[in-house]
């Protein structure tokens, strides 16, 4: 098989900006066959291949990748569906560009001038390792019908407690052993973060539920509207309901505010709540039961993925102007540059090196006389510039003492989120760290408490999809040798 030595990736076809700006539809339209055979012919099938140890699931890369350029796409399917519950998910989030691409050894072969055939100081682009595994993914649901899987059981029970990438990426691994697996969701709908916290026009919701379904099929049980912690402790289902061992996967959804003058104004929402009342609970359309605000001009706090996905929503909700207000310039933007591209291409105005002080509120009159009595009407912003790293490796911004005000009539604060004490306060034996996440052995995932394992947000506070799920896989295994050793 020849391989292909064009420098750079086959471009994601995308829906135009202007046109996407206005509609919740998925903005990438992925890799025809075609293009997924001619990107995977750029591997260089490395013998000692560096893509795999930058996956967190340890996806068996060049191999899936041989068999896409030979266009053997459901038994490249197969080779991914070993390691990942979710790739379909994952070809669309994960950040490949720090994790198996960022380690491609391509990232170091020069690009070659053409008439001289001397290096041009530049170098390739890494192979498509995400766009191959989503195209994969989407194949097989479109192509595919496969029978149902029987799996021998083993007689052992595992809960697991929150439907996230941690969550069901340790059910699925756990219900191929052949245990009889138990996810206890809180929201009315399984899938967590996937579905509450990521745009539709990001990862359709229709394909998270496909991924759900297939743990399904293998036997994972879903009892959804389950707060354990309320309705149920760990305790309980430990005792009373004969689980040998649990995984904690609850994320981390419990918002950070700034604590800054006017924050408690009307219209000032977490990135939280803004997302799920989009996501979940379509809010944007005209007969929802539960509406949001759609606002004439936005400010947006933050910089990492989720603040991106505040941004585009917003748009998408008609709103004539959105202002990403970071601290930082964009060299530290901590979203994958490709969100941060098709923000700017939408329309999001980055006002960086900015940082809140107060959000400006409508107290003129009284609420009897003024509708918009107690809502923001602005944002006051302090100019920033960059001094010495602080303990991130990164330059820590310093007030410059000169201020502006944004005309805004909405907020949204999306500076980082912790893990909810509700277990934590009911379970007794787990022990948490000062910023409210589980502590866990390294080596295990197991909690403080004897049986009880944990990955994911609730773990590592806000982090990656990917990362997740190498969590669980991790638990996963350790559940399994831990409940094994007991026979």
């Amino acid at each position: 098989m020849a391989i292909n030595m064009r420098p750079t990736k086959n471009p994601m076809p995308t829906q135009d900006p202007k046109v996407r700006a206005h509609n919740f539809d998925e903005v990438t339209l992925g890799y025809t066959e075609e293009m997924a055979i001619d990107e995977a012919k750029r591997c260089l099938d490395c013998k000692v291949p560096s893509c795999v140890p930058g996956c967190p699931v340890q996806i068996n890369i060049p191999a899936f990748i041989h068999e896409v350029a030979l266009g053997n796409f459901e038994k490249a399917y197969q080779i991914i569906s070993l390691s990942s519950s979710l790739p379909a998910v994952c070809g669309r989030v994960c950040p490949q560009e720090k994790q198996c691409e960022g380690k491609c050894i391509k990232n170091k072969v020069p690009v070659m001038d053409p008439v001289t055939h001397k290096p041009t100081g530049k170098f390739q682009e890494p192979v498509g390792i995400g766009r191959l595994e989503r195209f994969v993914a989407d194949y097989h649901r479109t192509h595919t019908c496969v029978a149902k899987i029987e799996i021998k059981k083993n007689g052992h029970k595992v809960a697991v407690i929150g439907s996230g990438p941690s969550g069901l990426t340790c059910a699925g691994d756990l219900a191929k052993k052949g245990y009889e697996v138990t996810v206890f969701e809180a929201l009315h709908v399984a899938g967590g973060v996937l579905m509450y916290g990521i745009p539709e026009f990001r990862l359709p919701k229709a394909i998270v539920q496909s991924e759900v379904q297939g743990l399904k099929d293998i036997g994972v049980k879903i009892e959804t509207d389950m707060v354990i912690g309320h309705v149920l402790s760990i305790d309980d289902l430990m005792t009373q309901y004969g689980f040998e061992a649990c995984f904690i996967g609850s994320g981390a959804g419990l918002p950070r505010f700034m604590n800054i003058p006017g924050e408690n104004a009307k219209n000032v929402y977490s990135a939280n709540e803004f997302l799920t009342r989009i996501n979940l609970m379509k809010a944007y359309k005209a007969d929802s039961d539960t509406p949001i605000i759609h606002p004439r001009s936005v400010a947006v706090v933050g910089g990492g993925n989720v603040a991106m996905d505040a941004c585009r929503c917003a748009l998408r909700l008609g709103a004539e102007h959105v202002y990403c207000v970071y601290r930082r310039g964009k060299e530290e933007l901590p979203a994958r540059k490709e969100e941060v591209e098709h923000a700017e291409q939408e329309g999001v105005e980055f006002h960086l090196l900015n940082n809140p002080v107060e959000i400006l509120e409508d107290l003129e009159g009284n609420p009897k006389t003024n509708p918009n009595y107690g809502c923001v009407k602005g944002i006051k912003i302090e100019k920033m510039e960059l001094g010495e790293p602080d303990a991130s490796g990164r330059r820590k911004p310093e007030p410059t003492g000169n201020f502006t005000t944004l005309d805004v009539d909405c907020v949204i604060m999306s500076i980082g989120t912790s893990p909810n004490p509700l277990i934590k306060n009911t379970t007794p034996g787990i022990e948490t760290n000062p910023h409210g996440c589980l502590i866990v052995n390294e080596a295990t995932n197991e909690t403080t408490k004897k049986a009880v394992y944990a990955g994911g947000d609730a773990v590592t506070g806000a982090a990656t999809v990917i990362l997740a799920m190498g969590a669980g896989k991790k638990a996963a295994k350790s559940i399994d040798e831990y409940i094994q050793a007991k026979k």
